[in-house]
């Protein structure tokens, strides 16, 4: 085992002082030429952090092995074979794949769940902390903060990481998670997480799991949204609709904890529900395969016919929306002022959506993560640009 371990500490080292002189070849291209004195000090102090980072990694990845489950911890494998290798571990570049999940943390740092791994951006550098810590190498699809300032990362097949600032710990079904497969994530008023899944719903407690189907009223198994509006009752967006949960044996139905959510009793509205949000003044904004839905607390009126995929409010109070358009077989970032849609920008795929202290709006594609500040907008691709607007 100890063999094992010198030997994967060789290689990340490796990787490690690759990645930084890769990355000191491009500063070196942007600034003026160092020194060779300058560029040994550097690899240097590459080499020393790099070797402290290796100590921390090994004590960093925690993964429980208790549980009853088919697939146990132990025998996950150690990555998805189509996960993209990104060519550095920190860069001023943005990741380049697929990127799913875009969030801003209470500290102002931005972080993105990419096919490359967990990318975090301090407004000057992009580090990959799959990478970094040497953590599985598995797609990585959602993220939430929890109220502790906890991290948590759902990926697709790997399970879900909880991040403290110092330490990742790794749950999957062994632990007695529903599936391995995480999509959306969210916190309730007790404190505890719900992780929406492909085989229903999980709820951590900090102690174990409890799981939740369609035997238990949810709308659908593949879950794609969990949403907390201000009263503290859950949305669960699904492929079968929306459903809403109450632990108050009040107010269940027909004593299961899911009650779905249609506009007429007995009436299925919604499917392949992909996003839900409540807005500032209290509406809540659906996305769906039939479009763009507002929620009054009273009535359902729907806005926009496009299958919207994703819905983010801004500090404006402006909502920004990627839809579908088939005419054009593309997908559109629009913005919705209250009165009129505009459309910003266009791509193949167009996912999660934030915003920055600066008011920047950053959105994820099938090619990375891009950002659009009000009047340029600028792509990961788009490396010398990139690069002179950090």
């Amino acid at each position: 085992m100890k063999k094992v371990l010198v030997v994967g500490a060789a290689v990340t080292l490796a990787v490690l002082v690759i990645s930084w002189f890769r990355s000191l070849r491009a500063f070196s291209r942007r600034l003026s030429r160092p020194s060779g004195i300058q560029i040994r000090t550097l690899l240097l102090a590459v080499l020393i952090t790099s070797c402290r980072g290796l100590h921390q990694t090994n004590e960093s990845v925690h993964e429980p092995k208790t549980g009853t489950a088919a697939l146990p911890a132990e025998r996950l494998p150690l990555g998805d074979p189509q996960f993209v290798e990104s060519r550095d571990i920190v860069s001023i570049r943005g990741p380049l794949s697929i990127t799913r999940g875009v969030l801003r943390d209470r500290q102002g740092n931005l972080w993105f769940a990419t096919w490359e791994g967990i990318v975090r951006y301090d407004g000057k550098y992009f580090t990959n902390l799959t990478l970094l810590k040497g953590l599985r190498r598995f797609h990585v699809f959602s993220i939430l903060e929890d109220r502790r300032g906890n991290l948590w990362f759902g990926t697709v097949r790997g399970g879900v990481y909880r991040y403290d600032g110092e330490f990742f710990t790794l749950f999957t079904v062994t632990d007695g998670l529903a599936s391995n497969v995480v999509s959306c994530m969210a916190e309730d008023q007790a404190g505890n997480i719900w992780f929406g899944t492909d085989h229903g719903v999980s709820r951590y407690d900090g102690r174990s799991f409890t799981n939740f189907t369609i035997q238990d009223g949810l709308s659908g198994n593949a879950v794609n949204v969990i949403v907390r509006d201000q009263a503290g009752k859950l949305w669960f967006g699904t492929s079968g609709g929306v459903s809403w949960f109450d632990s108050s044996p009040a107010h269940r139905s027909g004593g299961r904890p899911f009650t779905e959510f249609t506009n007429t009793p007995g009436s299925t509205l919604f499917s392949g529900v992909q996003s839900i949000i409540e807005g500032k003044n209290g509406f809540i904004w659906i996305g769906s395969r039939q479009g763009l839905w507002r929620y009054d607390g009273k009535s359902l009126t729907k806005l926009r016919t496009k299958p919207t995929s994703h819905i983010f409010e801004d500090q404006a109070g402006n909502l920004w929306l990627s839809e579908s358009d088939p005419a054009r077989s593309v997908m559109t970032l629009s913005r919705y002022d209250g009165r009129s849609f505009t459309e910003i920008a266009t791509s193949a795929q167009i996912f999660a959506i934030a915003e920055d202290r600066t008011g920047t709006i950053w959105f994820g594609t099938e090619q990375g993560v891009s950002r659009y500040d009000g009047r340029v907008l600028t792509r990961s691709s788009d490396e010398l640009r990139w690069g002179l607007l950090r």
